[in-house]
């Protein structure tokens, strides 16, 4: 929900020196300066300016002061950005409206005791800090993000819409606060030239960079809107216009709110209504931290780095607690201020240092000068801040909606609704409620989207099968008896919404007959401890049925790996069924289920007649062709030809397997192209086409081929020219086969 428009200053320059370094932070740091003060400033007031006149003031203060302290415990908590920080539009407008919707209506607040009151504020930011605290502490702020964005975007125009309200006061130059609903019984009241101000001051903001981009446009804007006050108090009078914002206390900040919150705590009168106070604060934190992690990643986006959620949620949670204790308001990141430090050299947090020690020097230095600034001048800046805040994606949505431009409206349909109904409960009723009816809102939604099957696909064995190359005998077991084996690509997270739909899922292709079955993880996010302990008890089950469940995707180490074995499944699956990749786990099951069909496997060497090669050749033809052949033996690991040999050899592979192995990029392992089993023919195309080798290939154990050597092949060419014509036949049927079982996986996958 930013405040500013977004201005991205990414990286790819070179490194400055020491000294170039600290002339950027100092340049940066006092262009944020500038554009925070008027910001805290107006939203400072923002914040107070609805518990009547007398707090005008001291918002102004708490703005400022959120300001300083605000950034200066970041630093010390261990911020390195030049990420500026102070306070945020909704968050301080839903202070103000907790305040008096929930304090004030409940009999906590007693507004004729300004002092009291301002610290039961400052006691509401201290709660709220400390829960958006708690949030980065149990590393809860990824559950803050799934709040839908309907509900986040209904909250945000709400508070578009009231803030535009509660300013309209302000601009007609009423000497008191006078509620929006009350306006049209005070119009007598009203003193028209503070419109014009406002006007000046809002029309400059809007189009500021249009007269220059030396200025920014919020100090131009408060610079011309004073001017045109003065200006027309000079000309016709202050009778037409309103007040300015009064006098400011000048002081440094001293943490004097301690001492007012130990007296509170003391007060019957809190304890009675602690759920209110809670419910406040809690709301508080909810926006507080959804915006922050927003701004803080939109922020991170531009330097080039990573945001670091729920580290950015303890430092803005703590900083917040101890601007309580200075009586400061809430505070989180400026967008604005953060990217015009970066545009103006900053590369450090040594800009948010001096940005935060600018404010404190003007805010002792400069707290008369502060306190002539018009109130109409700020309601102008916040009135142009309350149209800016309109989400541009409702206003889109709306026209798809209504202009029946989607093809999918009824779908967008749900999504304005929600929207408008948001917005509507937050305007009619309070903001909190609103936030009560989105936090609702998102607790369907999270637990919708989690209980939906966890499984993104199912496959058996007889379609897709692993990337060994087996004889056209045991391709026929598989292609029989394939079914058997099962693979559940799964995505998200396995938790207790949806492992038991998995294991249902499951249970039901062993009773179709399956007896693998393969839970690919690679999509997975994370298996909680009833996941874990469900596929555990699947991996007994189905041992006790003759049945095996093997995993695929789970690596050496990492986040997947550890909650599975502390849940027990990885013991009771057993490391020999847990693979590196679905292939491997797939050739595993093929395995098996040809040494089942077989009755056991031999590890003798294949007769060449079995051979595929040497189908249609008749007895003297076969001995003809096998006298061309030499035998060849490789250890494990040896290579037979690399990648770029002018090799013109064919190999038929009698014993053992041999693959196609190539380097993944930025990974410490490879991936296996294609396995070559006994039976199968590899060097064929190098054969015919008379090309270097195209792929690298290894023994995995100890292999046996027969090789017919280019010599040997032009020797049957010229002198058995009917036997080199059935070779040929049976290659081109070899190479058949292969493209459609490719053909076949890529249909399937695809589907």
């Amino acid at each position: 929900m930013p405040d500013d428009a977004r201005v991205t200053d990414r990286g790819g320059r070179r490194k400055p020196g020491r000294g170039r370094l600290l002339v950027g932070d100092l340049a940066g740091g006092l262009t944020a300066a500038i554009l925070t003060l008027p910001v805290s400033m107006g939203y400072g007031m923002l914040a107070m300016a609805p518990l009547g006149d007398a707090y005008v003031a001291h918002g102004v203060r708490a703005g400022l002061y959120s300001a300083i302290v605000v950034p200066l415990v970041a630093v010390a908590l261990g911020a390195r950005t030049p990420m500026a920080f102070a306070p945020r539009s909704v968050v301080v407008f839903l202070l103000g409206s907790v305040t008096v919707h929930n304090l004030v209506g409940a009999g906590l607040v007693d507004l004729a005791n300004v002092s009291e009151t301002v610290s039961i504020v400052c006691l509401v930011v201290l709660l709220g800090g400390a829960f958006q605290a708690l949030l980065g502490a149990l590393r809860l702020g990824s559950l803050v993000q799934y709040v839908p964005f309907p509900v986040m975007a209904g909250f945000q125009n709400a508070a578009a819409v009231l803030i535009l309200f509660s300013q309209l006061g302000a601009v007609l130059g009423f000497s008191r606060a006078v509620p929006p609903g009350e306006i049209l019984a005070h119009l007598t009241e009203a003193r028209p030239l503070s419109a014009l101000v406002a006007l000046v001051t809002a029309a400059t903001m809007l189009g500021g960079a249009r007269l220059t981009r030396r200025v920014p446009p919020i100090v131009s804007a408060v610079a011309l809107g004073t001017g045109a006050y003065y200006l027309i108090a000079w000309l016709a009078g202050p009778h037409g216009l309103g007040p300015t914002i009064g006098r400011v206390p000048t002081s440094v900040p001293q943490p004097d709110q301690v001492g007012a919150f130990a007296s509170l705590l003391g007060e019957p009168r809190l304890w009675a209504h602690l759920p209110a106070l809670l419910t406040a604060a809690l709301s508080l934190a909810i926006v507080a931290s959804l915006d922050g992690l927003l701004c803080a990643k939109t922020v991170m986006d531009a330097v080039g780095g990573r945001s670091q959620g729920n580290r950015e949620l303890l430092r803005l949670g703590l900083g917040n607690v101890a601007a309580a204790c200075f009586g400061a308001i809430s505070g989180g990141v400026n967008l604005g201020a953060s990217f015009a430090a970066l545009r103006g050299g900053a590369r450090s947090a040594a800009a948010v240092v001096v940005t935060a020690l600018t404010i404190l020097l003007a805010v002792v230095a400069l707290g008369p000068v502060m306190g002539l600034v018009p109130r109409a001048v700020i309601a102008g800046m916040l009135a142009v801040v309350a149209i800016q805040l309109v989400d541009d994606w409702t206003v889109q949505l709306a026209r798809q909606v209504f202009g029946r431009r989607s093809t999918s409206w009824t779908t967008l349909g749900v999504d304005l609704a929600v929207i408008l109904g948001v917005a509507t409960v937050a305007i009619a009723v309070d903001l909190v409620a609103a936030v009560g009816i989105g936090v609702a809102v998102t607790a369907v939604s999270f637990l919708a989207t989690m209980s939906r099957s966890a499984v993104r696909r199912v496959y058996a064995g007889d379609t897709i099968h692993s990337r060994k190359a087996r004889d056209p005998r045991l391709a026929a077991i598989l292609a029989g008896h394939g079914r058997r084996i099962v693979v559940f690509e799964l995505e998200g997270p396995i938790f207790f919404g949806t492992a038991e739909s998995l294991a249902g899922r499951v249970d039901a292709a062993v009773r179709e007959g399956a007896t693998h079955v393969v839970l690919d993880l690679k999509r997975v996010s994370e298996v909680d401890s009833t996941g874990a302990k469900i596929i555990e008890q699947m991996a007994s089950g189905l041992g006790a049925r003759g049945a095996a469940l093997l995993l695929s995707h789970v690596g050496g180490g990492g986040r997947l790996r550890d909650q599975l074995a502390h849940g027990g499944a990885l013991r009771a699956v057993t490391s020999e069924r847990v693979f590196l990749d679905t292939d491997h786990a797939l050739e595993w099951a093929e395995d098996r289920l040809i040494a089942d069909e077989l009755r056991g496997v031999t590890t003798a060497e294949l007769p060449l007649e079995r051979l595929d090669t040497l189908a249609g050749l008749e007895e003297a033809e076969r001995r003809v062709f096998t006298d061309l052949l030499e035998r060849r033996a490789y250890r494990a690991g040896e290579v037979v030809f690399r990648e770029g040999d002018e090799g013109r050899e064919l190999f038929m592979i009698v014993k053992g397997t041999a693959s196609v192995r190539i380097r993944l990029p930025g990974h410490e392992r490879d991936n296996r192209l294609a396995t070559f089993s006994p039976g199968t023919v590899f060097g064929e195309v190098a054969l015919l086409d008379a090309q270097p080798r195209s792929a690298t290939i290894r023994a995995d154990d100890e292999l046996v081929c027969y090789v017919l050597s280019q010599d040997a092949f032009e020797t049957l060419k010229k002198r058995h020219e009917a036997i080199a014509i059935k070779l040929l036949a049976n290659l081109a049927r070899e190479l058949s086969a292969r493209l459609r079982r490719a053909n076949r996986t890529i249909s399937q996958l695809e589907a």
